[in-house]
């Protein structure tokens, strides 16, 4: 049996991805293990899916002055030892790391050991612990085509991000009986992260009288955001966070309204759903999402409006533009070559392993 190590954490973006992989890698056979942190959000979720679970110590490395950076270096360094040790003990033949600062002293121990890694790249540019991690990595999987050129020559394949077999089982009927609506208007979807967004859920709530002469709509509001005011207002329907009707909420959506973080993009795309993105701003970010929008603008899957060019009318008239071409954004995803993300990359595992084999 083939073992795998799995290891990312910090925030559910460099979990849930990992997370899409499980089924397939059992299909084909893999002793799945996870190193992660002590007590992020990965340990939890991991944990759920039955799959042993290794903490080590992390520390964040940070750009920025902080008292923290005088003793997060020696824990990365006591995380290097213990995921060396760890390493040592599970003996896997390949590891595969979805970023977040746990997994350096993973990956550095792997490139001492000689265990082949693959490291996967949410965003159009590297993160720094994907840069500390790119020496060592056999493969670097990316979701954009600008990304290829920014790697190492050879490492860089574009496969897209994986997402959750399950995202692809949603029924459109239970989301209209979910949500209460009558069938016959459109949907439109709004997504502002799991934090939420301030500023798109105002903006959206500012035009909702008008959208809902078009659409019924949808709002994944975030936790504390929902408003009082607006319970039980007609065609539409507001949550903090949804878990297991996602699936159903994204069949039941014609258009969706979305930020830009990579992991919800590229679920947008490979379940081919026509969006307008909203990137979190440069002021507020490293920048990333922005990026990543007018990637997906460039490429035909998407439009992008950032967050300073919002006004109602401008915000109504891109939601009108984007379901009234929805065929065209549609077309564009499906020819997208960033799709199917979990084959493409445990195929890359099967090629690395098995050379002599690979087609």
């Amino acid at each position: 049996m083939k073992r795998i190590i799995l290891t990312g954490g910090g925030t559910a973006g460099h979990v849930t991805p990992n997370i899409a992989l499980v089924p397939r890698l059992r299909e084909l056979g893999y002793e799945i293990q996870y190193i992660g942190s002590y007590d992020g959000i990965e340990k939890k979720l991991i944990e759920e899916m039955d799959i042993p679970y290794h903490g080590i110590a992390s520390g964040k490395l940070r750009r920025y002055f902080d008292l923290k950076n005088f003793s997060d270096p020696f824990r990365v360094i006591q995380g290097f030892f213990q995921a060396k040790k760890l390493l040592k003990e599970l003996r896997p033949d390949i590891i595969f790391s979805k970023g977040g600062f746990v997994t350096v002293p993973v990956v550095q121990a792997a490139k001492m050991l000689h265990i082949p890694v693959v490291i996967h790249e949410s965003d159009m540019t590297p993160g720094l612990a994907n840069k500390l991690a790119l020496p060592a990595a056999s493969k670097v999987c990316c979701n954009f085509p600008e990304t290829v050129s920014l790697l190492p020559k050879g490492k860089a394949v574009l496969t897209g991000c994986p997402i959750r077999e399950e995202l692809r089982r949603g029924s459109r009927l239970a989301g209209l009986d979910f949500c209460g609506f009558p069938a016959g208007k459109p949907v439109l979807l709004v997504i502002g992260g799991s934090l939420g967004s301030v500023a798109v859920n105002k903006a959206i709530r500012s035009i909702l009288p008008e959208l809902l002469v078009t659409f019924h709509v949808v709002h994944l509001c975030g936790k504390g955001n929902l408003d009082e005011s607006l319970v039980g207002t007609a065609g539409y329907v507001q949550y903090e966070y949804i878990q297991k009707e996602l699936a159903d909420l994204f069949a039941l959506a014609d258009i969706v309204v979305s930020r830009a973080g990579a992991n919800a993009i590229c679920e947008l795309l490979e379940l081919h759903k026509p969006n307008l993105l909203i990137p979190l701003p440069a002021a507020a970010s490293r920048g990333d999402q922005i990026l990543n929008a007018r990637s997906f603008q460039k490429q035909g899957f998407s439009i992008m409006l950032e967050e300073e060019q919002i006004t109602p009318e401008l915000l109504k008239s891109k939601i009108l533009e984007l379901y009234s071409n929805r065929q065209s954004y549609i077309s564009a995803m499906e020819k997208s070559g960033a799709s199917n993300a979990v084959n493409a990359i445990t195929s890359l595992f099967e090629e690395i392993l098995n050379p002599d084999t690979a087609a």
